[in-house]
């Protein structure tokens, strides 16, 4: 989804006068409390310092949107809510404008960002959740970017590693909830394209992150450390020992960890629960399908998921 589709959207200056009623100063300048109808159609209704739009105040415009928030002289600035024609909306900090500090997006999808902002794009930590599969991704922001450490979650497995232009890079590894991890690599690969394609694009080189798996591993288990106990003076018979019931149990989940083959693993796609059905014209891009072959460990396509995602907004 897009988080950018009312930027374009500004509020009338402050000479542009419009009619006013409210407090005014010595000066005959709007200070206090007040109401305003601007020429452009917008309102606002609020507090004024000085001539300025000061303090909390609620801004309407005629398209539909509006602020509600804290305003520092005639710029947006604090905490405040922006609600834009399309439904989307974001709470959070704004600095001189721009959304800037910690916030909330919810988009018109239900999709969701929850974190950091830096003149008005997702920058530092965040997570995007994908409403319609219940992905997110969790990690660094650059720009707008999904760029960084970060995980990948889906409902049953998850990818840990870096990103770079929103596609993972270098080593990484899958995490599956049967009891296994994939440990590998994504590396940059050029598109195959037709003849045509080739001698339009003769200057351009498409590449693609493709996963080279290495090996597969059990899930590391965790056992808390208990305190030493001293032993009674009378041992218990063998029928009356506890925890053998326990102890044959987890056992029998450690072997059953063992035995995951890869080619078991071959039926999980880490990727295919993650997508973004949003469209091109104000939709924010969604994650990419990893698939991938364990049976010969070989370099497999990493395929566009979301065919009918569009790219996120810079």
């Amino acid at each position: 989804m897009s988080d950018l589709g009312s930027e374009e959207l500004e509020e009338e200056g402050e000479n542009d006068i419009g009619e006013y009623d409210g407090e005014r100063n010595e000066a005959g300048e709007r200070h206090g409390h007040g109401k305003a109808r601007l020429p452009n159609g917008d309102t606002y209704e609020g507090n004024y310092e000085h001539g300025k739009r000061h303090g909390q105040g609620i801004y309407r415009f005629k398209s539909g949107a509006r602020y509600i928030g804290e305003y520092v002289k005639n710029k947006k600035h604090g905490h405040g809510t922006f609600i834009y024609p399309d439904g989307s909306r974001y709470e959070g900090e704004w600095a001189d404008d721009l959304r800037h500090g910690y916030g909330v997006y919810y988009y018109v999808n239900n999709d969701t960002y929850t974190g950091e902002w830096f003149a008005h794009q997702r920058h530092g930590q965040g997570t995007y959740f994908y409403a319609e599969t219940g992905s997110k991704y969790v990690g660094t922001w650059v720009n707008g970017q999904q760029e960084g450490a970060a995980e990948l979650i889906h409902l049953n497995h998850r990818y840990q590693g870096k990103f770079l232009n929103k596609n993972p890079v270098g080593p990484g590894k899958y995490v599956f909830d049967v009891g296994c991890e994939q440990h590998g690599e994504y590396r940059l690969t050029d598109v195959e394209r037709g003849e045509e394609e080739e001698e339009e694009e003769t200057m351009m080189m498409t590449l693609v992150p493709k996963w080279k798996a290495t090996k597969i591993t059990e899930l590391a288990l965790w056992t808390p450390t208990l305190p030493e106990e001293h032993p009674p003076a009378e041992a218990p018979g063998p029928e009356e020992a506890p925890g053998a019931e326990g102890d044959g149990e987890l056992m029998e989940e450690g072997q059953a960890l063992a035995d995951i083959s890869e080619g078991e693993t071959d039926s999980l796609r880490p990727g295919e629960d993650d997508g973004d059905s949003t469209r091109e014209d104000s939709r924010e891009y969604g994650r990419d399908d990893y698939r991938y072959d364990t049976t010969d460990q070989g370099i497999v396509s990493f395929e566009e998921e979301e065919s009918k995602q569009s790219e996120l907004p810079e």
